[in-house]
C-alpha cells in the first residue's frame, strides 16, 4: 500500500514538471513569435519609366514702348513711341519668330515671339532681348527687357501711381486661346480686376486703373486658359521734365529665399537720399526679412538689417548709406516673399532708374542675349558654400571668358552688345546683364534654361 503511494506522488510530481515545462515553452514560442518576423504577402505594381519628350521652347518679348496720353483728346490711347532693337540667338542657330498683333497700339510692329524646335529628346536653348532708346517731350531714357516664357501666375513687383508716372501693365497671349487674366493688387487696401486677353494679342492695362490708391503697388497675375507674359513699363516725368524710363520682366512667384544681383548705388542728388529703394511683400503672413548687402568683390557684408514684414501689406525701405558701387542683395525670410529694388542715378532730365527683380538660380547652364545699348557686364553671385567657376561664350565661336567666383562673392564681367552667349557653372550662382552710361540704365536677370525633361514613373 505504501508502495503503491510512493508511485503515485512520484508519477504526480513528474506530470507538474513536464507541465511546467511545456508551459514554458509555449511561453517562450510566443515571445520569440512576436518579435520575429512574420510573412509578408505583397504584389509589386507594375511600372515602367518614362522620359516625356520636351516641347518646343517659347519665349515672348515686348514690342514697342508705348506712349500713353499722347491724344489730348483721346488720353487713354496708345501710340507707339519706339520700336526696339532685338537680338536673339540660339546654340542650334536663331529660333524662328512669329509676330503677334497689338490692336490698341496705333503704329506698333507685331511682337514677336520665338520658338526653338525640339532638337531629338533635349529642350532647344534660345534667348532674345530687347532694348529701346528714347528722347521725347514725355519719355526719355533707356530700357532693356528679355524675352521670357509666358506663365499662368506671375508678380510684378514695381510700379508708382504718383504723379508725374504713366506705368502700363503690359500682357502678351501667345496662345491659341483666350487668357482670362485676374489682377490683384496688394497694398494699404486690395483690389481685383479681370480682362480677357484674346488668342495671339498683346494688351495693356493703366496701372492707375487697377491700383488706384497704393503707394507701393505689387500686382499678381493669374491666368486662365492660356499662359500669358506680363511686364511693366515705367516712365517718369519731374515738372516739366522726362527723368526715366523702364522695362521690368515679372517673376514666377514668392520665396524664402530671394537674390537680386546688379543692383547700383549712385550718389545722393539733390539732397534726396533714397537712390536705391527695396520694396518686400510677404502674401501670406507676416514674416521678418534679414536684408544683407554685398559689395561687388567683397564676401563680407556692406550692410545687414531686418525689416517686419503684415501679410499682404507691402512694404518699402531705403538703402542708405552704400558707397556708389555694384551690389548683391540678399533676402532672406521665414515666410515666402516676393521683392525688387528700383535705383536711379539722379532726377530730372538725362536721369534714368530701373527695376531689379531676383535673378533665379542658375544650377548647369543658360543662354542669354545682349541688346543693343551701353556698356554692358555679367554681374555673377556665389551665394552658395563653394567655389564657382563660371565660363561665358558667345555663341559666335568667340574666345570663351572664366570667372573663378569665391563662396559668398560676386563678380562682373564686360560682355558684348548685339550678342548671345552661354553660361556655364560648376556651382549654383545668380547673374544678371547690367546695361549704364549717364541718364542710361537698364538690369536684365539672367533665366533658368529649359532642361533636358526627367524620367518619371508611371503605373499602368
Amino acid at each position: 500500500m505504501s508502495g503503491t503511494r510512493t508511485f503515485r506522488v512520484v508519477a504526480t510530481s513528474a506530470r507538474v514538471v513536464t507541465g511546467v515545462a511545456v508551459a514554458a515553452a509555449c511561453v517562450l514560442g510566443v515571445v520569440t513569435a512576436v518579435h520575429a518576423p512574420w510573412p509578408v504577402i505583397a504584389h509589386e505594381p507594375a511600372q515602367v519609366e518614362v522620359t516625356p519628350l520636351p516641347g518646343d521652347s517659347i519665349l515672348v518679348c515686348n514690342g514697342d514702348l508705348r506712349a500713353l496720353g499722347r491724344d489730348s483728346s483721346a488720353p487713354l490711347d496708345m501710340q507707339s513711341a519706339a520700336s526696339p532693337n532685338r537680338t536673339i540667338g540660339g546654340v542650334s542657330g536663331d529660333p524662328s519668330s512669329q509676330g503677334l498683333a497689338a490692336p490698341d497700339l496705333e503704329g506698333a510692329g507685331q511682337v514677336p515671339v520665338l520658338t526653338g524646335a525640339v532638337d531629338g529628346r533635349s529642350a532647344p536653348l534660345i534667348a532674345g532681348a530687347e532694348s529701346v532708346t528714347v528722347a521725347a517731350d514725355d519719355l526719355a531714357g533707356f530700357a532693356a527687357l528679355p524675352c521670357g516664357a509666358p506663365r499662368l501666375e506671375s508678380w510684378l513687383v514695381g510700379g508708382s501711381i504718383d504723379t508725374g508716372t504713366e506705368d502700363l501693365v503690359i500682357l502678351t497671349n501667345a496662345a491659341h486661346v483666350p487668357s482670362t487674366v485676374t489682377l490683384s493688387v496688394y497694398g494699404t487696401t486690395r483690389s481685383t480686376r479681370t480682362v480677357v486677353v484674346p488668342s495671339q494679342t498683346q494688351i495693356a492695362l493703366p496701372l492707375t486703373s487697377v491700383a488706384s490708391g497704393h503707394d507701393a503697388p505689387v500686382v499678381k497675375v493669374n491666368a486662365v486658359g492660356a499662359p500669358v507674359r506680363a511686364s511693366l513699363q515705367s516712365s517718369l516725368v519731374r515738372v516739366l521734365d522726362p527723368a526715366g524710363i523702364d522695362l521690368q520682366d515679372s517673376i514666377a512667384g514668392p520665396q524664402q529665399n530671394s537674390v537680386l544681383t546688379g543692383v547700383q548705388a549712385f550718389a545722393p542728388s539733390g539732397g534726396d537720399a533714397e537712390m536705391t529703394v527695396l520694396r518686400l511683400l510677404s502674401p501670406g503672413a507676416d514674416a521678418t526679412a534679414k536684408v544683407r548687402v554685398y559689395a561687388e568683390g567683397e564676401t563680407a557684408t556692406a550692410d545687414e538689417f531686418t525689416v517686419p514684414l503684415t501679410a499682404a501689406l507691402p512694404t518699402q525701405v531705403s538703402l542708405t548709406g552704400l558707397a556708389p558701387g555694384q551690389y548683391t542683395v540678399e533676402v532672406e525670410a521665414d515666410a515666402p516673399v516676393v521683392a525688387a529694388a528700383r535705383q536711379q542715378d539722379g532726377f530730372g532730365l538725362d536721369s534714368d532708374f530701373a527695376w531689379v527683380t531676383p535673378a533665379p538660380e542658375i544650377a548647369t547652364e543658360a543662354l542669354f542675349a545682349v541688346p543693343a545699348g551701353p556698356d554692358a557686364r555679367l554681374q555673377v553671385a556665389n551665394t552658395s558654400n563653394a567655389e564657382a567657376t563660371v565660363t561665358i561664350e558667345a555663341v559666335d565661336g568667340r574666345q570663351p571668358q572664366e570667372l573663378v567666383i569665391a563662396a559668398g562673392e560676386t563678380r562682373s564681367i564686360a560682355v558684348e552688345a548685339r550678342a548671345t552667349y552661354r553660361l556655364s557653372t560648376t556651382a549654383p550662382v545668380h547673374a544678371a546683364v547690367t546695361m549704364t552710361s549717364p541718364g542710361a540704365l537698364a538690369v536684365m536677370p539672367v533665366q533658368a534654361s529649359a532642361a533636358t525633361e526627367k524620367a518619371i514613373t508611371v503605373y499602368p
